[in-house]
């Protein structure tokens, strides 16, 4: 499902009350990096990428119909969740010439593929891994200092909020793959550890560029997408898999928690959904849905799991839970967006670590061994 809630984030961020700068709409400078379930375009510009959705059936319930490289049969959470703060949502990095002032208002740099290890999803080609996306990022802040000096780029990035949205697909299509690497030289608990230390590094260079406000959303019950519960051989959701999921969740909670204590001004959150998205699993029809083990696209789970454009796509799109093997549908994101707008969750965010004149702030401290 990579991962399932980006941009859940705006609710979340303001519940914790974040003093942001603005956009010309009046929203908050949002930068966004993630996987599938945020990407709004960046791998449509990637012409050997084998993870994209640039045509039918994805974008059918779309406005105009057509499909824009989102990952869905509609709009993505974040979309919705934009409309309800009245902004547009972010545009993807490889749409904008960095003379474009619209970076200036935040940029998508969301990849569908994307992993936190950059070995994740090799197979895909072309995609944009977590550290391609900080690179991006950082090219993005030395266009953004061009145009309106390097003092008040610093008072950008720093009141900006940052929305980070990845790890399913280290899991879906690294460590749970049986013919990658990872998932036959670690145990799942090295495996973690692996993806923490990473994490870290690349957390602490979003802070070095600019990032203070920052909110990575854990992961969904992924056992129980449809992509992994055909592995069960019954159709049930995959328990050691949600287990794995829990235990990635709590580990990056411990390291948000820590970096709050260690980096000077950072408010580090997670957004942790994952019983909201396992009450919509488990009691779909309590949200107006009729299925939720599989998927309204007919997806070949063996060969992507993405909907392609000779699939057979059903025609109550709204009664299910998920478009395809990983994604869910447009009327899901609605359902998961309107929940957190109302009740938002969030966990790991304690009071930050003082302020610090910025001329006299030291450098980074080492990473934990």
């Amino acid at each position: 499902m990579a991962a399932l809630l980006v941009f859940v984030i705006f609710a979340l961020a303001y519940t914790i009350s974040f003093a942001t700068g603005a956009t010309a709409d009046g929203g908050p400078v949002t930068f966004v990096f993630g996987d599938s379930m945020s990407d709004v375009g960046n791998n449509n510009y990637f012409p050997y990428s084998l993870a994209k959705s640039n045509y039918p059936w994805y974008g059918i319930d779309y406005l105009g119909g057509q499909p824009t490289g989102r990952f869905s049969n509609g709009r993505t959470i974040g979309d919705i969740m934009s409309a309800k703060f009245g902004i547009p949502s972010p545009p993807p990095y490889l749409s904008l010439s960095m003379n474009n002032d619209a970076i200036l208002q935040g940029v998508n740099y969301a990849s569908g593929g994307a992993g936190i290890l950059n070995e994740t999803g090799l197979y895909f080609v072309q995609k944009l891994s977590f550290d391609d996306q900080i690179n991006c990022f950082e090219k993005t802040k030395i266009a953004i200092s061009s145009k309106i000096g390097k003092v008040a780029a610093e008072k950008l990035c720093n009141e900006a909020l940052y929305f980070i949205g990845l790890g399913s697909n280290d899991y879906v299509n690294n460590f749970l793959q049986p013919f990658m690497a990872d998932g036959q030289v670690y145990t799942h608990d090295e495996f973690v550890g692996l993806v923490i230390i990473t994490l870290d590094r690349q957390f602490r260079r979003l802070y070095k560029l600019g990032a203070r406000k920052v909110v990575f959303h854990g992961l969904g019950p992924l056992g129980c997408i449809p992509s992994q519960r055909v592995k069960s051989g019954n159709g049930e959701c995959l328990h050691h898999v949600n287990q794995y999921v829990m235990e990635f969740n709590a580990q990056v909670k411990k390291l948000l928690v820590s970096l709050n204590k260690k980096l000077p001004g950072a408010q580090m959150s997670l957004a942790d959904s994952y019983y909201i998205v396992m009450d919509l699993i488990n009691n779909p029809q309590l949200y107006g849905f009729k299925i939720s083990h599989t998927s309204c696209c007919s997806v070949d789970t063996t060969v992507g799991g993405l909907c392609l454009p000779n699939s057979r796509v059903c025609a109550n799109r709204s009664e299910f839970v998920f478009w395809d093997a990983y994604h869910t549908s447009d009327a899901a994101n609605q359902v998961i967006a309107d929940r957190l707008f109302k009740d938002p969750e969030i966990q790991g965010a304690p009071s930050p670590a003082p302020l610090l004149d910025p001329v006299a702030a030291p450098g980074l401290a080492p990473s934990p061994a």
